[in-house]
């Protein structure tokens, strides 16, 4: 029986002909049965000014789920730093803690509007090899995706504008998360020696985590501190390995932690069988291309919906290395798919996104690779 924790990663995706209430309802039941099936974290995703996403603000979200479960850790993947200073939130969470305590995971993120990452990878010394795309193992790694092309579009800068006060200057990234992790701790003092004391916030039962896409700046502010890191193979599968390798090689033990500790995310469809699964997943390139052509995720199609897109070359280049390391297949098929996942980026847990037209289908995913992982 494998040992290694499957976990959930939410969206909150709205399905064409469907409404953000709903999209709401379902998450909320889909948290309860990924509690009831075992997943060991449910996590929300922050996401803005896109017509198919609902998860605008996890510690909203985070609180609803809250109630309707009891067991499953909760948390962020991640709080968009960009937009948000230490104090606001540190004291969301604490609020969260206040009335759960123990049961939430800060997951921290350098997203919204913050400027390009300033430190560098390092040299990937102990990553596996990639030769014509794949490790030594078989993990498919493309090439690497520009995102250039997002930051220069109009809708980025509506969004930035809308996200931050006029004229404000998001605060360095690594001063950020240490200002978070001692005003959590109870031991910030301010320049002028003013000590801040954050109710409800200080001594909050937390695990804070680190998402990252690449081994810059995130990878080693989490390796630093030594906290617990989280690295994005579903939205930048071709530097998974540099992000993992680099917070390792940052590492450095803390008071929680005395050992690296690393989740790595993957997109994925289960249903009985290939076919039936493929199905289910078509939806997935015109969604991803929705996100990549700068005009904010759709709500999801249907499989119908899907097929009637005309697909330009370029659409195709737009979306190809998403579409290829999604797993999509039985049970078996996308259960050895993480498996390879995890062995090639030595994860300590892997944390899944699933995203279908029918809720149905949905949890059926999770419940069909739950029974299969749980066998193994």
């Amino acid at each position: 029986m494998t040992t290694t924790p499957l976990s959930v990663l939410d969206l909150v995706p709205i399905s064409s002909g469907s409404t953000a209430p709903q999209a709401l309802r379902n998450s909320i039941d889909l948290a309860q049965q990924a509690e009831r099936l075992g997943y060991a974290r449910y996590w929300f995703a922050e996401h803005h000014l896109n017509p198919g996403v609902a998860g605008t603000s996890p510690a909203v979200v985070l609180a609803l789920t809250a109630a309707a479960t009891s067991t499953i850790r909760l948390g962020s993947g991640a709080v968009q730093l960009g937009h948000r200073t230490a104090l606001s939130t540190v004291e969301e969470f604490g609020l969260l803690d206040a009335l759960h305590p123990g049961r939430f995971d800060l997951g921290l993120g350098r997203s919204g509007g913050r400027p390009a990452e300033s430190a560098k990878a390092p040299a990937l010394v102990g990553a596996p090899e990639v030769v014509d795309g794949r490790t030594r193992n078989g993990l498919r790694i493309p090439e690497k995706f520009s995102f250039q092309h997002l930051l220069g579009s109009p809708r980025f800068a509506l969004q930035k504008k809308l996200l931050a006060q006029p004229n404000a200057t998001p605060q360095n990234y690594t001063e950020q998360v240490e200002d978070i992790l001692a005003l959590i701790a109870g031991t910030y003092t301010s320049e002028a020696g003013v000590e801040a004391h954050v109710v409800p916030g200080e001594q909050a039962d937390l695990q804070v985590w680190i998402l990252g896409s690449s081994g810059g700046e995130s990878a080693q502010v989490a390796g630093r501190n030594g906290l617990r890191f989280a690295a994005n193979y579903h939205v930048s599968p071709a530097t998974v390995l540099e992000a993992a390798e680099g917070y390792r090689a940052a590492f450095q033990p803390s008071g929680e932690l005395d050992r690296p500790h690393v989740s790595v995310s993957a997109d994925v469809v289960v249903a009985q069988d290939e076919a039936t699964a493929r199905e289910l997943a078509t939806g997935y390139g015109l969604w991803v291309r929705s996100i990549r052509t700068a005009e904010g995720a759709i709500q999801f199609p249907t499989p119908d919906e899907a097929r009637r897109h005309s697909w330009s070359d370029a659409d195709r280049a737009l979306v190809q290395d998403r579409v290829q390391t999604q797993f999509v297949g039985s049970p078996s098929q996308v259960a050895d798919q993480l498996e390879q996942l995890r062995d090639a980026t030595e994860a300590d847990e892997l944390i899944v996104t699933t995203i279908t037209h029918d809720h149905a289908d949905r949890v059926r995913s999770y419940a069909l690779l739950a029974e299969e992982w749980s066998a193994r």
